[in-house]
C-alpha cells in the first residue's frame, strides 16, 4: 500500500509523516553505531600494529544490540 494515500486512493500524507518519523530516531541511531564503528576499526589496525602484526582484510564486526554486522 502506498503510504501517501489512503484505501480510497486519496492523498492522505498523515500515515507517511509517521512512517517518516519512527524511521527518522532509527536512522539516527545507526548513524551513532556507524561513528563508533568508523572509529573502532584503526583502533584494531593501530593494536595489531603494535603487536607486530597486520590486518590484511576486512574486520566483520556485528553490533551485540541489534545484531547488525558491518563489513
Amino acid at each position: 500500500m502506498d503510504m501517501g494515500r489512503n484505501s480510497e486512493r486519496y492523498s492522505d500524507p498523515t500515515p507517511g509523516t509517521a512512517w517518516e518519523n519512527m524511521r527518522r530516531e532509527e536512522k539516527r541511531l545507526d548513524a551513532a553505531r556507524l561513528v563508533v564503528v568508523s572509529a573502532l576499526v584503526p583502533i584494531l589496525r593501530q593494536t595489531a600494529e603494535l603487536a607486530g602484526f597486520e590486518i590484511i582484510g576486512r574486520i566483520p564486526l556485528r553490533d551485540k544490540a541489534t545484531g547488525k554486522e558491518y563489513r
